[in-house]
């Protein structure tokens, strides 16, 4: 079974390239910023398309449902957004280890045809969002038998 991790040139997917990628600073930061936020600012989702549906799971641990929005845009665009708070910092906390990243993810993924955008279903359980959009019944085309008539 082969996987295709990159959506470099995935024609479905809407992400923004971002040319500081990689660096010390997040580029969608102010640059006196020293939280690394980027693991979960770019969110990685898992898309599949079975006989019945296309589903796209996201890991999202410690976002709670109304954290996420899930949206149908533009008519075939599927957007997945949402924000995991920074935890508050009380006066007398000293922090040792900081490594669990927060902030704003946002991603959008062009649907296929066979989208049924106007029932799209999405759950969030341990941590892992589900969106599931049904896909049209691909209708076979009817066969009909013809006689050969001869002489």
């Amino acid at each position: 079974m082969s996987i295709v991790r990159s959506n470099v040139f995935d024609p479905f997917s809407l992400d923004l390239w971002d040319p500081f990628q990689g660096f010390p600073f997040n580029s969608l930061r102010s640059l006196s910023t020293t939280n690394d936020t980027g693991a979960f600012v770019n969110a990685r989702i898992d898309w599949k398309e079975t006989p019945e549906a296309h589903v796209f799971k996201a890991d999202l641990p410690g976002v709670k449902k109304e954290e996420v929005k899930v949206e149908v845009e533009e008519g075939r665009v599927l957007k997945i957004s949402g924000e995991r708070s920074q935890e508050k910092e009380e006066k007398n906390d000293k922090w040792h280890r900081v490594e669990r990243s927060s902030g704003k993810f946002l991603r959008r993924f062009r649907l296929p045809d066979n989208a049924k955008v106007d029932q799209v279903k999405a759950a969030i359980e341990n941590g892992v969002l589900t969106v599931t959009v049904p896909k049209e019944e691909v209708k076979k085309p009817e066969v009909k038998a013809i006689e050969v008539s001869g002489a």
